[in-house]
């Protein structure tokens, strides 16, 4: 699969880049889409939350009223979960929500989620382009010269930090580096914007 590379103007370069159909041309598979998507979600969860049960409040333990006869239910404490103030019936308790995936897995998914984008049109290809300083509007000029009007995904071959600055207060546009690539981020981005350098740096990373 050939793509046009189009430079910042959004003017037809008249170069193409080739995709490899080992990596933008596979059968996806759905599941291990889910599964890698699963487990990064998994992985930026704090799991923090807590909630004290009957055995970690601080109270009496004297049975507060007889076991029968009262037309309530019985009760052994003022701890009990039944009373305002009691402790929490199987509440949240601190936990790690992380889990393994195995490497092989992961790859297939993230190829499964590029071959989508592929055959849904949704990736562009830019020539390498530097900034000398931070500009938010040359940014938005590049993302307005491509016609993009959805929430898009810039694919860099190495970080860099003004091209970083530029792009953080334009709404739906993020940018990360080939290496820092998530199945997650592709299945987010409704548009894939790869800078020519980078399709290198994603082969590579695929053939190793």
């Amino acid at each position: 699969m050939e793509l046009t590379v189009y430079n910042i103007n959004g003017e037809d370069t008249g170069r193409k880049v080739s995709l490899k159909d080992a990596v933008f041309g596979i059968e996806p598979n759905d599941h291990a889409i889910y599964l890698d998507v699963k487990q990064f979600m998994a992985n930026n969860r704090q799991g923090t939350s807590k909630t004290k049960e009957r055995a970690e409040i601080t109270g009496s333990t004297k049975k507060i009223k007889r076991q029968k006869g009262t037309g309530t239910a019985r009760a052994g404490n003022i701890k009990s979960p039944i009373f305002r103030g009691g402790g929490r019936t199987f509440g949240p308790r601190v936990r790690d929500y992380r889990f393994k995936l195995n490497k092989k897995v992961k790859q297939l998914a993230r190829k499964s989620a590029l071959s989508y984008k592929a055959k849904e049109n949704s990736i562009f290809v830019i020539e390498d382009f530097q900034m000398e300083e931070p500009k938010t509007r040359k940014c938005l000029s590049i993302v307005n010269s491509l016609k993009i009007n959805k929430k898009s995904l810039l694919v860099l071959p190495e970080q860099n930090k003004n091209i970083y600055l530029s792009s953080r207060n334009l709404p739906g546009f993020n940018v990360l580096t080939a290496s820092e690539l998530t199945t997650y981020h592709i299945v987010n981005s409704p548009v894939l914007l790869f800078s020519e350098s980078a399709i290198d740096v994603l082969d590579k990373s695929f053939s190793n």
